[in-house]
């Protein structure tokens, strides 16, 4: 059994369910919305045997079947409407995240992209600068900080060609949702004249990189697929390829040079990840560099505009069992 842990409106879910069962694979899909109010979970201890079950009004998923997890886009824990008072309703919310969590890390099956704690601590942006650079990735000139003096002594050194963009995704996943989202943005005069607003919260500033084009980089177990997206070929999509005007942005296949590629197998793996997507830019003299990774990113865009078999790729590394596996 195959289990997908996801919301019911996230198409990536819809596409490799859909491609699984074609396939003949038995999958499920699991959203954490559903828990508490409207499904139980059990993991029962006796004579040195745990069993996990989850039930909803619809079925009964054995957890001890699964054979690997697709982490997705679950959405978060909906309380039970006749818990009213908000401490109550803070317990029950952050109990019943914390058990979810608890749930995944027992099991023994095959995780997608890894682990939660794996996948979770693969997300910070300046551990994720350090690995890259150990292995031999070019950066841009990076600070994080919330020092207003140290930002503007950066912004000076770089004569004002500097971006912004948010240290986590705490910004769109923990406060506003996934509606909601803070692009990359170039650092304006009129931001200068608010620095001191640095002091409240970090951030982070790069010096801004000349591109040729932005490279989509989706490692799937020991599968690589590279798309160039021709962010400058608009306005639009200029500083930030995620404000998508596909129209007017090219997407074509891209074929990493060996030593690039292999930089980008390293890192997944350095991080405990099987599954990653890595955002570089080329330069117009044809250097690589390297700006984050997001060991959950979406990729079906991707596929779509390329043709490019990532879906393919997820389904043969969960039918697998395992991320070493090479199709």
């Amino acid at each position: 059994m195959i289990l997908i842990i996801s919301q019911p409106s996230d198409i990536h879910t819809d596409v490799v369910r859909d491609k699984l069962r074609a396939r003949g694979a038995e999958v499920v899909v699991f959203d954490h919305a559903e828990f508490p109010r409207d499904a139980e979970i059990s993991i029962a201890y006796a004579s040195g045997r745990c069993r996990r079950t989850i039930r909803t009004a619809a079925r009964e998923i054995a957890l001890d079947e699964v054979t690997a997890a697709w982490h997705r886009r679950p959405r978060a824990p909906r309380l039970d409407e006749r818990v009213v008072d908000e401490p109550s309703r803070s317990y029950v919310a952050a109990e019943s995240k914390e058990f979810l969590i608890d749930l995944w890390n027992s099991l023994a099956c095959l995780r997608v992209p890894a682990p939660q704690p794996v996948y979770r601590r693969a997300e910070h942006k300046a551990s994720q600068l350090v690995h890259a650079s150990e292995l031999g990735f070019e950066l841009p000139p990076t600070l994080i900080t919330n020092s207003p003096a140290d930002f503007l002594e950066f912004h000076r050194a770089h004569g004002g060609k500097v971006i912004s963009k948010l240290p986590s995704a705490v910004f769109h996943k923990e406060i506003f949702g996934d509606d909601f989202m803070r692009f990359t943005e170039l650092v304006s005069h009129r931001d200068i004249g608010y620095a001191r607003s640095v002091r409240y919260s970090p951030m982070i500033f790069q010096a801004y990189v000349e591109k040729r084009f932005e490279l989509r980089v989706t490692v799937v177990g020991e599968r690589i697929f590279a798309a160039e997206i021709h962010s400058q070929a608009t306005n639009h999509t200029r500083h930030d390829w995620r404000k998508y005007d596909y129209a007017s942005t090219p997407h074509r296949a891209h074929e990493l040079p060996p030593s690039i590629a292999d930089r980008c197998f390293a890192l997944v793996k350095r991080l405990g990840l099987c599954y990653g997507t890595i955002d570089l830019v080329l330069t117009p003299d044809d250097r690589y560099v390297f700006l984050e990774i997001n060991p959950n990113g979406q990729y079906l865009w991707i596929e779509q505009l390329t043709g490019m078999p990532i879906s393919d790729a997820i389904c043969d590394l969960l039918m697998s069992g395992h991320a070493g596996v090479q199709q």
